[in-house]
């Protein structure tokens, strides 16, 4: 098989890194090949190209759905890895200071521009109050600063557009009187810099709380009957990632088979490991990238029969 990556608009520097060092390491020539360009252009003209047989896509689930349409003529096998608004479940008899403080960084690490991103954090209501100030002295701790210095935890937004995007979610929650316990402001007259924004007091109708922000923004909400949390949960259209915090395996593992999410971790906010298979339900995508379970999606299965 050969590939043709087409990286994102914003971001085409590190695969034209990755197709020199592929060349000097003596890879052949075609194997490989990047195109950068915009998606109107190059993304519509390569997913509709009838020599191009298979379509991985990772992006906003807008534009999966519409590689869907164009590939759907050609019927070409596509698997897409999409949007996501992540749960962090907390339980009362959790490790609080481990999980508060690992937090702020499962949804700000990459300036929140992770699809993977903890975004909704439900915290039992019986320790809501010592999360949330755990939480806030952790986030407040994070360093956001040029991407280059060895001390920065949180560097810029990808564009204006982006950073603007996220501060409008902050402003509509404002407006409806939400309560900003931290950050949100631009901390740099130069850059798309914007510090990691905490809410809380939200709604579960707020677009804040249902719409994926891909930018440096939390809500943190209180549960007290697991059921109904985990019917809020699973109200989200994503299905991507999550984790569960608590001391009881039995419940962890209860909790996991009902979340409708791909990837869950207990204890812990890892979601991408390379030898094992990752991907989301519902709007969150379809297929799945890394592990064997994503190399064979760019095979064919094919029979032959001889006869005695």
């Amino acid at each position: 098989n050969c590939v043709v990556l087409k990286p994102a608009t914003q971001a085409p520097l590190t695969a034209l890194a990755l197709a020199k060092a592929a060349a000097e390491a003596g890879l052949p020539a075609g194997v490989l090949q990047v195109l950068p360009g915009s998606g109107s252009e190059v993304g519509d003209a390569l997913v509709q190209h009838p020599l191009v047989r298979k379509i991985s896509f990772t992006g906003s689930t807008e534009i999966g759905k519409r590689i869907m349409e164009l590939a759907a003529p050609g019927l070409k096998r596509v698997s897409l890895e999409l949007g996501g608004k992540s749960p962090n479940i907390v339980f009362a008899d959790a490790d609080l200071e481990q999980a508060a403080s690992s937090a702020p960084m499962s949804v700000f690490a990459n300036c929140g521009q992770d699809c993977c991103a903890r975004s909704r954090v439900f915290v039992e209501r019986k320790v809501f109050d010592t999360f949330v100030e755990k939480f806030l002295s952790a986030a407040k701790l994070l360093r956001v600063a040029e991407p280059g210095l060895d001390t920065t935890q949180v560097g810029p937004l990808v564009s204006a557009n982006q950073r603007d995007a996220a501060e409008q979610f902050i402003d509509e929650a404002k407006r409806n009187g939400r309560r900003l316990a931290l950050g949100g402001n631009r901390p740099f007259s130069r850059g798309f810099f914007l510090e990691p924004a905490v809410l809380l007091d939200v709604e579960t109708t707020d677009r804040v709380w249902r719409e994926e922000v891909f930018g440096p923004v939390v809500c943190i909400r209180p549960f007290e009957d697991e059921s109904e949390m985990l019917r809020e949960v699973n109200a989200s259209p994503y299905g991507l990632s999550g984790s569960i915090w608590t001391n009881d395996l039995k419940r962890a593992l209860r909790v996991a088979r009902r979340v409708e999410s791909g990837v869950l971790s207990i204890n812990s906010h890892s979601s991408v490991h390379v030898e094992a298979p990752f991907g989301g339900f519902k709007q969150s995508g379809i297929g799945r990238d890394l592990g064997m379970t994503a190399l064979e999606g760019y095979t064919e299965l094919k029979n032959i029969y001889v006869a005695d």
